[in-house]
């Protein structure tokens, strides 16, 4: 069944243009309030946002949808992701809404749910949700002497700093670190500085003045060059760089390299290996994660499996098969032992956990593998199926008859935007180099002729 509005990562798209509008979020309000109120109890929803200037606009809609179907709604103000999901379970919520982009700039904005134990809904309780988006909302009101209340919760921001320190090893402190942390002027903006200085760590800031509108802008985790700057100039022993929720993290060694989630995941299963705490035999990963990676971790006794991209793949994949590592190349990490999805901030605990523990450099510690040549490039289209074009399918066969068994090929439309993304890697860049150029050649050709 298509879908309506939900993509790969709840509903997202321009800000006051369907459907990010203030009438559609109030409708999932009223939606997704009547799916989750069952019982006679007092039905309590949790909303956190990022800093962008269209989360008020949105959170004052989805209150006002859920307050009408007769749900308590607890407002957390900007907050990471990984803290919404946290807080969904520990204020005991029938569910959890976190208004975010994610990496996106601040044109854009997201509705992200999450059920009462903090993981990411199933499609069939998406497909229902659309489903009452699309009747008589009319129905969906409650009596006047039921409407629910809102209430902004002043002691968040404290309660997700103490889980955050709590992950870390017992009397493990982070003192005499010099820590750069970028916050992408996101959700994290206070809390992740805040819990990294509390763990005894000299903490520089930088991406923590938002304005609204500068979100992601040239900082976090997908513009990595200012951090890198900063880590060079104040010779810091590390860099943190989270997204604009906070629930994706890239790491910068002190001589300035950038650390991808592919080495993240290396060092956080090898460390849980060593220590006995890793479970299901290694870590999921998705389609995209470099062949280095599963290379690393069979020669070490660990396996890698792999789902179609998407955090929510990984942790229902996790969920099934007994793994408490998971995550994907983009920093996107989740510890099931800590979290119900991927949370930047305890990543990077994990890693800085390491480091203390072992004496070593950032680069030391966290140079886990070589990664094999991997090329990604994003072609947009706007009618047809440029997959199905003869062309293509024709490149795409010749290329895997050139990488053979020593590379891997991943072509797929995106879930968020109108691109297909192309990636190829192997052992020789240069048949991967020109296998993606075959490849995009032919997807331009066939949406140019749609």
């Amino acid at each position: 069944m298509a879908r309506r509005y939900f993509g790969t990562d709840g509903i997202r798209g321009l800000a006051n243009r369907h459907p990010m509008t203030s009438e559609l979020a109030l409708k999932v309000g009223m939606a997704a309030g009547t799916v989750f109120r069952s019982g006679t109890h007092r039905h309590r929803v949790v909303i956190g946002k990022d800093t962008r200037l269209s989360g008020y606009m949105l959170e004052a809609a989805l209150m006002s949808g859920f307050t009408s179907v007769g749900m308590d709604v607890f407002l957390l103000g900007p907050m990471p992701t990984p803290a919404v999901a946290m807080l969904t379970r520990s204020l005991r919520a029938d569910l959890g809404v976190m208004l975010s982009a994610s990496h996106n700039p601040s044109h854009d904005n997201g509705i992200k749910l999450f059920d009462p134990d903090g993981y990411k809904l199933s499609d069939d309780m998406e497909h229902e949700i659309e489903d009452l988006i699309d009747s008589d909302s009319r129905a969906l009101l409650v009596d006047a002497d039921r409407i629910g209340r809102a209430t902004r919760v002043e002691s968040a921001q404290e309660r997700y700093i103490e889980f955050a320190k709590r992950t870390m090893p017992k009397q493990l402190r982070l003192a005499g670190l010099r820590i750069v942390i970028d916050c992408a002027n996101g959700a994290a903006y206070k809390v992740a500085p805040e819990a990294l200085w509390e763990l005894g760590a000299e903490v520089i800031k930088i991406g923590v003045e938002p304005n609204g509108l500068n979100i992601n802008l040239n900082c976090g985790s997908t513009s990595p060059q200012t951090l890198v700057d900063k880590v060079k100039e104040l010779r810091a022993d590390i860099g943190i760089a989270l997204d604009g929720d906070a629930d994706r993290v890239v790491i910068v060694d002190e001589k300035g390299d950038i650390v991808d989630g592919d080495q993240l995941m290396a060092v956080i299963a090898e460390s849980w290996h060593r220590t006995g705490k890793l479970s299901g035999g290694g870590i999921v990963a998705t389609v995209m994660s470099n062949l280095g990676l599963e290379r690393y971790l069979r020669s070490i006794g660990l396996s890698l499996a792999r789902t179609p991209v998407g955090d929510r793949y990984v942790t229902e994949h996790m969920r099934k098969h007994g793994f408490n590592v998971g995550g994907e190349q983009s920093g996107h990490i989740v510890l099931s032992d800590f979290t119900t999805t991927g949370d930047g901030l305890v990543s990077a605990l994990q890693i800085l956990a390491c480091v203390v523990a072992t004496g070593k450099t950032v680069s030391e510690v966290c140079n886990r593998f070589r990664p094999l040549p991997q090329i990604l490039q994003n072609v947009r289209y706007s009618n047809g199926q440029p997959l199905e074009d003869t062309r293509v399918v024709k490149a795409i066969e010749g290329a895997k008859e050139k990488l053979g068994e020593n590379g891997r090929l991943v072509i797929r439309p995106s879930g968020t935007e109108p691109v297909i993304r192309v990636m190829a890697e192997g052992d020789d860049e240069k048949v991967v180099s020109s296998i993606v150029g075959d490849i995009v050649d032919a997807v331009k050709t066939a949406a140019a002729a749609a």
